[in-house]
């Protein structure tokens, strides 16, 4: 059960403490928008590098980009541990997903809440992660989506099936409410924003939500 808060709910004009702050999570992950995939416009890869320098965890990277083909495998290089693209966007997944690998970071793909996963089950050799989203991607703060939990035991089945170690993701309004409907679903990596950087005690949030989803391990 792995949590990796979303610094889109930091204060971005402290990212070194933010980052120090979530230092008992597993990872930290970094919502890297184009404002042409999706209607927002964040970071990219000039402070990725920077993020990668100062983190006492490591980067889990989530483009949410036009043209992953062309950018994901940049932040890899950057020193981002695991980079996520998303499959609406992506022209060709497997040389994408390899080339990630091959510059040494985890490869994983995203899924759109109205995105089937069943079309993209056979990639499951190439990555290391399947990311659900609970919300739209875009924003942070949205109300998650209960509906999608289907779909996160769909990847969990398939994963199963697989035999492989494939992590699931999910990301969108994962909190402490929300958070035992997804691990048992079969969820294992769990992005917390607001839940995490809205709490008083960031580190007291990330250990709580830990705890909740490892009460709830799908079996």
């Amino acid at each position: 059960m792995l949590i990796s808060p979303s610094i889109l709910s930091a204060d971005f004009a402290n990212l070194e403490r933010e980052l120090g702050a979530i230092a008992t999570a597993d990872w930290a992950h970094v919502d890297v928008m184009d404002n042409h995939f999706v209607p927002n416009l964040t970071l990219g890869l000039p402070i990725v590098e920077s993020l990668v320098r100062v983190s006492p965890i490591p980067i889990d990277c989530h483009l949410m980009i036009e043209d992953p083909d062309r950018w994901a495998p940049g932040y890899a290089e950057a020193g981002a541990r695991s980079v996520t693209f998303h499959i609406e966007a992506v022209a060709d997944a497997v040389a994408t997903a390899r080339a990630i690998r091959a510059a040494g970071a985890r490869a994983a793909f995203a899924v759109k809440p109205e995105t089937p996963f069943a079309p993209y089950e056979d990639l499951l050799p190439e990555v290391d992660m399947v990311l659900v989203m609970t919300v739209e991607p875009g924003f942070g703060g949205q109300s998650f989506m209960a509906d999608q939990m289907p779909k996160v035991s769909q990847v969990r089945d398939a994963v199963r099936r697989f035999g492989g170690e494939v992590w699931v993701q999910v990301d969108g309004g994962v909190s402490a409410s929300t958070i035992e409907q997804c691990a048992d679903a079969g969820a294992d990596v769990f992005v917390a924003g607001s839940a995490v950087y809205g709490a008083e005690s960031a580190s007291a949030a990330i250990e709580q939500l830990r705890a909740l989803a490892t009460a709830h391990t799908h079996r």
